[in-house]
């Protein structure tokens, strides 16, 4: 096989196939050992060791024909053939470990041979070294006792020595005010002192050094009480003093004594910070600079007294429930700062100072756990942890709430502009110092992205308390809580909450005429509380879960609650806006009727100016809604819906009812047929989403009942009859465009002229041809 014909890569699969041909052929096993099997004795077996190359082509000549013989070759030539080529791969390839493994082991050999020369050279010194060793050892040994028992008398002399000069070198440290080495110089000569006190010479000395400590010991005991020092100096001078055997009890009173002064001196500084003596912007530190200064001098103080306590007072254990009771009252009283100055955080703009300073107050009362187990200090300055978060929370929900209300006046005060049409475009009016939207659909668009940016942004400060980086956020006492009913409950939904219940608020209001909600205004917030039920409110509380991962392990308010709360207010804002619209219209019309003698006015020959008006204001109304409602499903109009008629006579009365005499009184027939309409009006009120046109009949319905009651209260002279029939004409012409149903506008103007002519006095009615050019002219 040539060069070329070497693979340069192979898959592992062939490989593997190669490598197992190889060991089959060499009989070996996956460990690279022939397996333990019987031999093959059979001559014809190829694979055997007593194969016989002659009884095996005998063997294939008698048993095989020559085709088979022919393929038995060919087969037999390729295995030779593969085995050849695998042969020849195996040793390209691990050529280079061959030359490798050459190398490696020609390196070897001149390391070890250079490795021989240097451990004979240092078997040589060796050797050397123990000679001398030997004869040094030879030549001191008369000599070593000797030194022995010299070395022995000059330690001994360097004792006596020390014992003479004690009195001298404690009254050295006395003047240089080195209590601690007087204490420890002492304590090394006592024993000794004390085992040879019989001596005369050692008595003497005995007696000065006693002299001498008990002077030190009244100095010490002054600076004890004088208090002047800090911790470190009290707790060294209790040290030493309790080394001279004073009593533990009065040291230990007298220590938590002196230390509570110097604690209380700090919270003092403290108290001064939240009540400054001149009240001046500038007095007052930010609340990360007075948990710094509370830490570094109050609690670390705390700290320093609760290790010097156990370290001095540890062989008195009954003294471990005055240590608990000190630590938990002076800590108490800093908790109570520590609450006052949180308290004074009103603001809500920047939360990261506020979040930093509990950070590092919660990390520092952790040293007070550790130092102190048992205490209940850590686990209270968790809760004002925990009540800092949550009065947080409540301040942020409160503005979101100021912001909604701050929104929505801004809202009023841009309908109320002369810039702001219903259609949508500009007209004449001053210009504002900004772009302001100029429709229905801009506000709302404005009013909502606001109020989600707002929330958006309230999230990410809050978010803070949460950070990684912020050592109580991962505490489970706090995250799940904080985050589930904290964050989610108190502060999402309440808002969201808040938001249907103030809306809510604008239905309640007094009057026929609604009060002083803009009808413009209900539409809107009908609007915007569809929008919150139909996806912001999903995509807020989505967005509420999975910012702080929120695990519902207390029960939470579902989305489908808060879905159908907004679902409510915006069916109830929504049939607000039809009646404050269909009141308005109504009032025109009620007045038109009762300041109106019908019984002697003129022949008509225009149709009435509030019937104009009427129209134009419904067109508008419609508009409006169109707006921010879809169109919604009309019944098809017939082709002469502008030109339906009307009897003075319904097909339910007769006409001998309408006599000179009047009877006033109602029919059956005509209160069978108010039922009717009243309850079709109060369905088109209370189906949930209404379109536009749904909303525009109940309106159309409210206006033309009032005008048809206010007809029933009136009498009718030939021409007031006539007029009737002019109006009622002039609105079929252009109300039927707005309601689904054409059937119901053309039903209550028939009721409305058909009373007329019920209490008409003279019941002539005009001919249709007439009442037509009439309505086309005006």
């Amino acid at each position: 096989m040539d060069e070329g014909s070497v693979p340069v890569a192979e898959d592992p699969g062939r490989r593997r196939r190669v490598h197992g041909m190889l060991k089959l052929y060499y009989g070996l096993n996956e460990e690279g050992k022939a397996p333990e099997q019987p031999e093959s004795l059979d001559p014809c077996d190829i694979n055997g060791p007593h194969f016989d190359p002659e009884l095996y082509l005998n063997k294939l000549r008698r048993e095989c024909s020559l085709t088979e013989l022919m393929d038995q070759e060919t087969c037999m030539v390729r295995q030779i053939r593969s085995l050849d080529s695998d042969m020849q791969t195996l040793v390209y390839e691990n050529y280079n470990k061959f030359i490798s493994a050459t190398d490696t082991i020609r390196k070897m050999k001149n390391d070890f041979k250079k490795m021989e020369d240097e451990m004979d050279c240092l078997s040589a010194n060796m050797a050397a070294i123990t000679e001398f060793s030997a004869r040094i050892s030879g030549t001191l040994q008369d000599q070593h006792a000797q030194i022995t028992k010299l070395s022995g008398v000059h330690t001994l002399l360097r004792k006596l020595q020390f014992l003479f000069e004690l009195p001298a070198r404690l009254n050295k440290c006395l003047e240089l005010q080195a209590y601690a080495q007087a204490v420890n110089t002492h304590r090394r000569a006592r024993c000794v002192l004390q085992q040879y006190s019989h001596l005369p010479s050692f008595k003497g000395i005995q007696d000065d050094c006693h002299a001498i400590m008990d002077k030190l010991a009244q100095e010490l005991r002054q600076k004890f009480r004088d208090g002047g020092s800090s911790a470190k100096d009290l707790s060294e001078c209790v040290e030493l003093l309790l080394q001279l055997d004073e009593p533990a009890e009065e040291l230990c009173d007298k220590f938590l004594s002196h230390a509570r002064s110097r604690l209380e001196s700090d919270l003092q500084g403290l108290e001064a910070e939240i009540r400054p003596s001149l009240p001046s912007p500038a007095s007052n530190t930010d609340i990360l600079e007075f948990i710094d200064r509370g830490c570094n001098e109050f609690v670390s103080s705390l700290c320093l007294v609760i290790t010097s306590y156990q370290e001095l007072f540890i062989n008195h254990a009954q003294k471990g429930e005055l240590l608990h009771a000190f630590v938990d009252d002076l800590a108490a009283r800093y908790f109570m700062l520590v609450e006052r100055r949180i308290q004074e955080e009103k603001g809500v703009g920047d939360n990261s100072l506020l979040v930093r300073a509990l950070d590092r107050f919660h990390r520092r009362l952790q040293a007070v756990a550790k130092l102190l187990p048992g205490s209940a200090v850590p686990n209270k300055g968790t809760e004002i942890v925990i009540r800092a978060a949550t009065e947080r929370v409540k301040q942020y929900l409160s503005a979101l709430q100021s912001f909604y209300m701050d929104s929505l006046t801004d809202v009023r005060q841009a309908l109320a502009t002369p810039r702001l049409s219903v259609a949508g475009t500009s007209v004449a009016g001053p210009a504002s110092g900004r772009d302001a939207p100029t429709s229905l659909p801009e506000l709302l668009s404005s009013l909502s992205a606001s109020i989600l940016n707002q929330i958006k942004s309230v999230l990410a400060s809050v978010h803070l308390f949460t950070a990684k980086d912020i050592t109580f956020s991962n505490k489970p006492y706090f995250k799940g809580e904080f985050c589930s009913q904290g964050v989610r409950e108190s502060l999402v939904v309440s808002f969201i909450k808040f938001v249907c219940q103030s809306s809510r608020q604008f239905c309640e209001t007094a009057g026929d005429k609604g009060g002083s909600t803009p009808p413009a205004l209900l539409l809107l917030l009908s609007r915007l509380c569809l929008d919150y039920e139909t996806s912001t409110i999903s995509y807020i509380l989505t967005l509420t879960d999975e910012q702080f991962l929120v695990q519902h392990h207390s029960p939470v308010t579902p989305v489908t609650t808060l879905c159908a709360e907004a679902r409510e207010a915006a069916q109830k804002l929504l049939n607000h806006y039809v009646k404050v619209q269909g009141l308005i219209i109504s009032q025109m019309l009620r007045k038109s009727v009762e300041t109106r003698d019908w019984v002697n006015t003129i022949e008509p020959r225009n149709v009435r100016a509030v019937m104009k008006r009427v129209v134009e204001d419904t067109t508008s109304i419609d508009v409006q809604v169109g707006l921010l409602y879809e169109e919604g499903v009309r019944k098809a109009h017939s082709s002469d819906s502008s030109k339906r008629t009307f009897s003075v006579y319904s097909s339910s009365r007769q006409q001998a009812r309408y006599a000179a005499s009047y009877t006033p009184r109602y029919h059956s027939s005509t209160h069978t047929a108010q039922l009717v309409a009243e309850k079709i009006l109060h369905f088109h009120l209370h189906v949930f989403l209404l379109p536009q046109v749904s909303v525009m009949t109940g309106i159309i319905k409210i206006s033309l009942k009032t005008f048809l009651e206010c007809v029933r209260l009136r009498t009718f002279g030939r021409y007031g009859l006539q007029q009737i029939q002019v109006d009622c004409h002039y609105l079929q012409m252009y109300l039927w465009r707005f309601v689904s149903d054409e059937n119901l506008v053309h039903f209550l103007l028939d009721e409305i002229v058909g009373s007329a002519a019920h209490r008409c006095l003279d019941p002539a009615p005009m001919e249709q041809s007439v009442i037509e050019v009439i309505c086309e002219r005006g």
